[in-house]
């Protein structure tokens, strides 16, 4: 009866509503008897990686007022090793930011106030035009005033006599200004503080110097077989499995062979003061360097020993567009065995790769260049192309680098031994 008693109350007073769950009535305009409140959800910045706990915030995808969908992407956090996108957990729209641009944030940190709910912008009603202010009426132009006519001077008045001046004296030359000194060009400086990734890399490259006893060997090999190989192969491969077959692949799958016979290549130092422990490995995960606009990234492909050409080539293919893409995670970059760095792809004749610790050597691909060989007694034109594996020398003597070097050679010039 009570509930009854209220609705025959709301429809004698049809310009009030009902409110609080229909236990009183307030005065309230019948527009605003809808009223729903959504709870608000603070985002936090999130786990990135057991070695990372903070991070800077480079970039607010979004801004106040703007509606998110559920796992959009709020924000980008910089970190020495990757860039973590930070999520909205709900649908809602942002209230407000916690945090600034370059703000230096810690995991767990308060980042964000979302309020759950609501709709996209684009659901909300047009906003209704405004009325255009009457148009003025246009006042009739004026009638230009006519000239008055210029006074002719009358021809019968004698013309005034002309006044004689006197020639001017020679002026004195003017004495010629120093010249200026000679401007060399824009001689601005720009300072810009380098970002996390950037500062790891050189922290890290340091350490490697300072840690092992770097040591570089060098070959050349002779490619003339696997472009011959991979010309003939490559249209099939592609259609059969959508993977374009390159160069890494095969010297991939060369390191991992000579492996077999130099395990130490595979193998690291551990321990205190320096290591005093060797970890040898019956698995190999290749580092691969990939250059971004932040810097050189290594991703790993794991169990490259178990993987063919086909296999490996299509892992390095995901790494790298992922790596291209901002998209690689800690689990993408943590751990490997062996780094392959190919400088060829921008041109470099020659050069010496830094270890990637804890690891103990690194190969190094350069241009592929045709140079005058002698071949069974004869000068020919053959594609060449330089290695180089950096070593630490505290594991590899140079008798087994050497070695090492020697066969990635001998496969990559004759493929079919990686059969054997």
């Amino acid at each position: 009866m009570v509930y009854r008693g209220l609705r025959l109350a709301a429809r004698a007073a049809p310009k009030f509503a009902l409110y609080n769950n229909n236990t009183a009535l307030r005065q309230l305009p019948l527009q605003f008897q809808h009223v729903r409140t959504y709870a608000d959800k603070i985002v936090k910045v999130p786990q990135m990686a057991e070695s990372i706990s903070e991070g800077t915030l480079k970039q607010w995808n979004k801004s106040v007022g703007d509606f998110v969908e559920q796992d959009e992407e709020i924000a980008t956090i910089e970190t020495d090793k990757i860039d973590v996108a930070v999520n909205a957990p709900e649908a809602g729209v942002i209230k407000e930011f916690l945090a600034n641009e370059e703000d230096t944030v810690v995991v767990g940190q308060d980042l964000v106030r979302i309020e759950l709910g609501g709709a996209p912008s684009g659901d909300k009603p047009a906003a209704e035009p405004k009325e255009s202010a009457p148009e003025k009426k246009a006042e009739p132009e004026k009638a230009p005033e006519p000239k008055q006519e210029e006074s002719k001077p009358d021809a019968s008045a004698p013309a005034p006599p002309k006044q004689e001046t006197p020639e001017p004296k020679s002026k004195p030359a003017p004495v010629a200004a120093p010249e200026k000194p000679a401007t060399l060009g824009n001689r601005e400086e720009k300072r810009v503080k380098m970002n996390r990734m950037r500062l790891r890399i050189a922290e890290r490259l340091k350490q490697s110097q300072n840690t092992a006893a770097s040591l570089t060997t060098f070959n050349e090999v002779d490619m003339s077989a696997l472009m011959e190989f991979r010309n003939k192969y490559k249209e099939e491969v592609l259609k059969k499995t959508g993977v374009k077959l390159g160069f890494m692949s095969a010297f991939s799958r060369a390191a991992v062979l000579a492996m077999r016979d130099i395990p130490a290549v595979n193998a690291s130092i551990e321990g205190p003061n320096g290591g005093d422990t060797i970890v040898y490995r019956d698995y190999v995960d290749i580092s691969v360097a990939v250059a971004t606009e932040k810097g050189l990234v290594t991703p790993v492909v794991r169990n490259a020993e178990a993987m063919d050409l086909v296999g490996i080539e299509r892992s390095i293919a995901e790494l790298g567009k992922k790596a291209r893409d901002g998209k690689l995670t800690i689990e993408d970059m943590a751990g490997g065995t062996f780094t392959i760095s190919n400088g060829g792809v921008f041109g470099s004749l020659m050069g010496t790769p830094i270890i990637n610790l804890p690891q103990s050597a690194v190969l190094g691909l350069h241009a592929t260049k045709e140079r005058p060989v002698v071949v069974n007694g004869k000068i020919e034109i053959r594609p060449m192309m330089y290695l180089a594996l950096t070593y630490d020398h505290r594991l590899l003597d140079g008798r087994e680098a050497v070695q090492f070097l020697v066969k990635v050679k001998e496969y990559i010039e004759d493929p079919r031994k990686m059969l054997l």
